[in-house]
């Protein structure tokens, strides 16, 4: 049984995609390890698939770049990126682990093929020529919220060595062992995640995952402009955060909180906070901001949205809520995963803002007390009002309709814990796993266009003029 950590489900990256900018990354350093890099003579990589159809608009090419030269997607200085890319194309090298200089042209040793492989819609391969003559090649794939296959290999990340003492594969093995041990939904998944570190790294690299959130909350909250690419869109969250604190400014993260909790928490006001916080994430994520993956960058800005609206709004008790909130939404998110997808290339924008949705309608439930039933009964809820989504990006880009979108599955988020909560889980009629199995099946029916194709949907009929770079 596959099992999967809280923190192969939220990871710190940078934007704008899981899928398509992660990724790539990934596998560009996995590659990296593979190979003697000081033999290295010559380099090509071959983007396929969605990975070419939108790649360019999703900082693929970049993603590749950045790999290859040996950062790490989580400690990266983002305000860099441009500078390290535009070495590449000044120099015409780059610097494999940013040791070893070749030529590198990136018009020529990075190829967008407009096809895809049999096995995934993500693919790239990447094929070295080293200094004795022979080569190294490997075809990766990018199968969703940063997650990597690599052609013939077992997943990145490796299948944990270590048994779960609570194997979960579907939400009838959940609720089984919450009937079995009487524990809550996050309880169950700290005692797994107990076989896998101790409990001192789990607090901190859960509130960890949090503060990055909260910053880029924060970050998004307080910066103006036009995002890149060409459409022009402009950040929009700073306007919605100056008109909810009356144009007060705050000195920093902490002072900033404490005033959104006391100037005016009308019921208007909350809500459009809840807004003004998944765009500040997502705009962030659009102009290759540090995110977490929750699942995906795509819909990044679901799960922090909710679970900021909780800390700023109802009575909580810190990092304890904190922890339970992310514990309990990765689940829902690892259930999706083993049972569907969380691939916006296989299953359309359902795979992304409907699995977000659906972790943080959890996540909430549980901090707001309900039980482990009506925490399941809010992911379903949650996710059941996103079947069918589709992923039309227009140019490639995650701006439009990306944004906004997460925006509604906050709502959306919030809509189905309030009706979880007075729910009674004897008179559901539709299961958490009915709802997981439907999403897998309305995925394999959906058109290929609308999977992050951007060849249907708003992306074909909404006319936008690029300028060319």
């Amino acid at each position: 049984m596959e099992q999967i950590s809280v923190f192969d489900i939220l990871k710190i990256g940078v934007g704008p995609s899981s899928s398509h900018t992660m990724g790539p990354w990934v596998a560009a350093l996995r590659f990296l390890e593979q190979v003697d890099v000081s033999l290295v003579v010559d380099m090509q990589i071959k983007l396929y698939g969605s990975l070419a159809k939108t790649g360019r608009g999703h900082g693929t090419d970049i993603a590749v770049m950045l790999g290859l030269m040996g950062y790490d997607p989580k400690t990266i200085k983002t305000k860099k990126i441009n500078k390290y890319i535009q070495t590449v194309y000044d120099k015409q090298l780059i610097e494999l682990k940013g040791q070893f200089a070749i030529p590198f042209l990136p018009e020529e040793h990075l190829v967008f093929v407009y096809k895809n492989l049999p096995a995934h819609p993500n693919a790239l391969t990447f094929k070295a020529n080293l200094a004795n003559g022979t080569s190294v090649e490997a075809t990766f794939y990018s199968v969703g919220g940063g997650f990597v296959q690599q052609d013939g290999a077992t997943e990145i990340p490796a299948p944990k060595t270590v048994q779960f003492p609570y194997p979960i594969k579907d939400e009838k093995d959940l609720k089984k062992w919450v009937k079995k041990t009487r524990m809550s939904i996050s309880e169950i998944v700290m005692q797994n995640e107990l076989s896998l570190r101790k409990k001192s790294a789990i607090t901190k690299g859960l509130m960890e995952i949090w503060t990055t959130m909260a910053a880029c909350i924060h970050r998004g909250c307080h910066t103006k402009g036009v995002l890149p690419g060409g459409l022009d869109v402009e950040r929009r969250a700073h306007r919605f955060n100056e008109k909810l604190l009356n144009g007060v400014h705050t000195k920093d993260l902490d002072d900033w909180m404490n005033l959104i909790k006391v100037v005016n928490p009308s019921f208007t006001n909350v809500v459009n906070w809840i807004s003004c916080f998944a765009l500040a994430v997502n705009e962030e994520n659009a102009d290759f901001g540090r995110v977490v993956t929750a699942p995906t960058n795509g819909a990044a800005g679901v799960i922090p949205a909710i679970l900021m609206f909780y800390i700023s709004f109802y009575p909580n008790q810190g990092e304890k809520d904190i922890i339970r909130f992310l514990l309990t939404a990765s689940e829902i998110g690892s259930l999706f995963k083993k049972g569907s997808t969380i691939s916006a290339a296989m299953g359309g924008c359902q795979a992304e803002i409907g699995v977000s949705s659906a972790m943080a309608a959890a996540g909430l439930t549980e901090c707001l007390g309900g039980s482990a039933e009506q925490v399941l009964i809010a992911a379903e809820i949650a996710m059941e009002h996103h079947l069918g989504l589709t992923c039309d990006p227009i140019k490639g880009l995650v701006q439009v309709p990306c944004i906004e979108r997460n925006t509604m599955g906050a709502m959306k988020a919030l809509t189905a814990c309030q009706i979880a909560l007075t729910s009674d889980p004897k008179k559901t009629k539709v299961s958490l796993d009915n709802v997981i199995q439907t999403m897998k099946q309305t995925a394999v029916d959906m058109h290929e266009k609308y999977k992050e194709t951007s060849e249907g949907g708003l992306a074909v009929n909404v006319s936008v003029v690029v300028p060319e770079c």
